[in-house]
């Protein structure tokens, strides 16, 4: 039986796979400050579940939940474009410092194999799609800069310490217990929630900037894939989404169909820092892992629509 040890595993994409990894019948460990997840996605879970509040900025804390852990998976960030624009300084501490700290523990610890939530921001805009992991990054956010630097230094550890170490790019996940309350909700569970509310969308840009939406039970098998792979895993990098792309306006026209509402988007001016248009390779994830997207955007968005208008969570 492994132990697990996910950081950020009260949020969203982490408590996805926390739950996961108990109805396996593994042992789980959860390292989380709770500052976007919450206690409510891990309420009632079946298993061995083992939950720690605290900082992967925190080198005691880090290394106090690193005991006996096989696999690290390292969920944990301030999760937000939007948010590192407004405080650049407090998302690099999160992201890379907590980072670093994160890796040290493991290596000291003696773990596996560590698997990074990378993120298709760091790409940046590109002018050929779809994005391939051989392309030069050109992250244009702190946020994306973090998650870029985070890469490095997976490879780095892995060169000098021979701790095995992946990095997922992720692209545009979306499903239940993702919250479209905060300011800083991703586009699907704000479209979603204003439809239910009867209410117009709100779009930043003129809605003809496409993205590569990937259901979080992609994501989720990603993960184990990625832990159980037979591979050497030394740094290497994998786009992890559908290879599809949706404009905002057809993702608004498909909300409004699966909510039976209608109504016209409100358009805003562009945010700083948001990419233009985002389209994966998912060849590389396939080769590596036997990664294949099994969950498509028609049927994500009609799980993630009954679950949020149950208000399973958040209501």
């Amino acid at each position: 039986m492994a132990t697990y040890l996910v950081t950020g595993g009260a949020g969203f994409i982490g408590s996805s796979l926390v739950e996961r990894l108990l109805r396996l019948g593994d042992s789980v460990r959860v390292l989380d400050d709770l500052s976007s997840g919450r206690r409510e996605n891990l309420a009632g879970l079946p298993g061995r579940l083992d939950v720690t509040v605290g900082s992967i900025v925190d080198a005691e804390t880090v290394a106090g939940c690193m005991r006996d852990v096989d696999v690290v998976f390292h969920e944990a960030a301030i999760p937000s474009v939007a948010r590192s624009v407004e405080n650049p300084a407090r998302s690099m501490l999160a992201n890379v410092q907590g980072t670093t700290v994160v890796l040290d523990a493991a290596r000291r610890a003696g773990v596996r194999r560590l698997i990074f939530a990378a993120s298709s921001s760091a790409y940046g805009d590109t002018a050929v799609l779809p994005k391939v992991e051989t392309m030069e990054t050109r992250p244009l956010s702190p946020y994306a800069i973090s998650k870029a630097t985070c890469e490095q230094l997976l490879r780095v550890f892995a060169s000098l310490y021979g701790i095995e170490t992946l990095s997922l790019r992720y692209f545009n996940v979306f499903g239940p217990r993702q919250d479209p309350k905060s300011d800083y909700a991703a586009v699907i569970p704000k479209f979603i929630s204003a439809a239910l509310r009867k209410e117009p969308a709100t779009i930043f840009g003129d809605g003809e900037q496409t993205r590569d939406f990937c259901f979080i039970d992609n994501v989720v098998e990603a993960n184990l894939l990625a832990a159980a792979s037979p591979k050497k895993l030394m740094g290497q990098v994998v786009n992890i989404a559908c290879g599809d792309r949706t404009s905002l306006n057809d993702l608004w026209k498909a909300v409004q169909e699966g909510t039976s509402f209608q109504a016209a988007a409100r358009f805003e001016a562009v945010r700083a820092g948001d990419v233009r248009d985002s389209l994966a390779d998912i060849g590389a994830a396939a080769s590596l892992l036997g990664y294949e997207p099994r969950v498509r955007l028609r049927e994500g968005l009609t799980r993630t629509i009954a679950a949020l208008r149950a208000g399973l969570p958040p209501a």
